[in-house]
């Protein structure tokens, strides 16, 4: 597994240049994201109104917070160096910003929480040309890791299974008790899209 990693980290990093490096270095940052996670919101709110929109936030902030926290526990617990503390690869890697994160990488957190994010938002919006946008965000933050340097490719792999599992879980559950509590409150002519029906989320 290793040696397949490493080719395929060697594959997938490189030096784009300039203004590739710009865009992955914003597209790893977290807090660069907090207009589309606003938007995510008011787009919540406009469709089903506040209280589904409130509750989803728990829901996927729950969910983020799962993946961090058991991202964490595999890098203090389970030794898996990131890219740019493996020495013998140092000469070959891509960099930017002289950026070479922690020690370990174990389990990619920005795949964990971007996939969480994703797909539990998605699966809650219920319209696909949202689904095509966080794909984008996604997308996005995955690569930007590899892109960096900081994480192996399978390394992010073992972020996108967690983020899955955990987004599946908070999905459900957030599901039956909307189905219980009916807290989408679907406006049709708020929609926004077009050519789509208004559902209830799920």
């Amino acid at each position: 597994m290793n040696e397949l990693d490493r080719s395929l980290m060697l594959a997938l990093n490189f030096d784009g240049g300039s203004f590739m490096d710009a865009i992955m270095w914003f597209a790893s940052g977290i807090p660069n994201w907090i207009p589309l996670y606003l938007l995510v919101l008011y787009l919540f709110w406009r469709n089903y109104g506040w209280k589904y929109m409130l509750w989803a936030l728990l829901f996927v902030g729950a969910g983020v917070g799962i993946c961090d926290q058991i991202c964490n526990l595999f890098k203090d617990n389970v030794p898996y160096l990131r890219p740019t503390h493996t020495e013998s690869l140092l000469p070959y890697l891509h960099t930017v910003n002289d950026y070479y994160g922690g020690l370990m990488g174990t389990v990619s957190g920005h795949a964990s929480t971007s996939f969480c994010v994703f797909l539990f938002t998605s699966l809650a919006m219920h319209r696909k040309w949202f689904t095509w946008m966080m794909l984008v965000y996604m997308l996005l933050t995955t690569y930007s890791r590899i892109y960096l340097g900081v994480h192996f490719p399978f390394q992010i792999l073992f972020g996108l299974i967690l983020g899955m599992v955990v987004s599946l879980l908070m999905w459900y559950i957030f599901s039956k008790l909307n189905d219980r509590y009916h807290w989408a409150v679907p406006r049709t002519n708020a929609d926004i899209g077009v050519g789509e029906s208004s559902g209830t989320g799920h």
